[in-house]
């Protein structure tokens, strides 16, 4: 097997992206970034993609069709611009 078809956990994806597992999963299930199901259900991830992702050469998405930046994981368009309470301390 070639070391860019390894397969990661959704930690692992996780500490590339510094975003908890939980969200990765649900990239997953929005269909932002390809996963594999092992036979006990769990998700894995192609290395390679990952890496395709984290350098920006991944899959695009409405967001970055309009020009917006991309943000540190798959997809940045979620139309807020962070916790409501940002800024106020």
């Amino acid at each position: 097997m070639d070391t860019g078809d390894r397969l990661l956990t959704p930690g692992e994806v996780a500490a590339l992206f510094r975003v908890d597992p939980k969200t990765v999963t649900r990239w997953a299930a929005a269909g932002r970034i390809g996963s594999i199901r092992t036979p006990g259900g769990h998700r894995r991830f192609r290395e390679s993609e990952v890496r395709a992702l984290l350098e920006g050469e991944g899959m695009l998405d409405e967001a970055d069709e309009m020009g917006r930046p991309r943000n540190a994981g798959p997809t940045a368009s979620t139309g807020t611009a962070g916790p409501a309470n940002a800024g106020m301390y």
